[in-house]
């Protein structure tokens, strides 16, 4: 079996859901997902790729939308595995609310990962300075990463 440790900021739609279950073709995947929302942390950085996107009304609901706290992230973090077990793969996971590549370190080896996936939105500003997940997780963990964009349905 195939062990993956995938990173996300919000709900996995259906399409990301097949993009990586389907990573490996036949071979059984077992995931572990990290799910840290987006909040406070980098929110200058974030907002600038949102305007750079041209989602100027994603910074405010954004904004707005971190005041709702855990319940919405944990319900986000729900939907996502039960969507992953849906599709076949075996999966667990944990919101990490603070220090994530720290936190996915120790997955890593908990688990004895294989790979690491980092799916989420483009963050042309964070990955151009090499602030975002999966920049750092290269210097951080022994397995390959790979860096996949989310879909916005």
């Amino acid at each position: 079996m195939f062990k993956t440790v995938l990173m996300i900021e919000k709900a996995l739609s259906d399409a990301d859901v097949e993009l990586v279950t389907t990573l490996h073709s036949e071979e059984k995947v077992s995931f572990v997902v990290l799910m840290q929302p987006r909040g406070k942390q980098d929110e200058l950085l974030r907002a600038l790729d949102d305007v750079a996107l041209g989602h100027l009304d994603k910074v405010v609901r954004e904004h707005d939308e971190s005041e709702s706290g855990p319940t919405v992230a944990t319900e986000s973090l729900e939907h996502s595995l039960r969507h992953l077990r849906r599709a076949g793969a075996e999966a667990v996971g944990e919101l990490v609310e603070d220090s994530p590549l720290e936190r996915l370190r120790a997955v890593v080896e908990e688990h004895q990962a294989d790979e690491v996936v980092v799916l989420t939105s483009p963050h042309f500003v964070e990955e151009f300075f090499h602030r975002d997940w999966a920049s750092q997780a290269r210097h951080k963990v022994g397995v390959p990463v790979l860096r996949l964009f989310a879909s916005d349905s």
